[in-house]
């Protein structure tokens, strides 16, 4: 009894786990889309169009 129990909160842990790596993933995209968007700015205003 107790291992199936063990097993249950387990597979709810993990369960509840697999949405949050999805938001970290969105939030990885994101943080690297402003990156870039940086990186351009710098290498514009390096150009002198600033």
């Amino acid at each position: 009894m107790k291992r199936i129990i063990v097993m249950s909160m387990l597979s709810l842990f993990c369960a509840g786990m697999l949405p949050a790596c999805n938001t970290m993933k969105g939030a990885g995209q994101d943080v690297q889309k402003v990156g870039e968007k940086l990186e351009d700015k710098a290498q514009d205003c390096k150009d002198g169009r600033c």
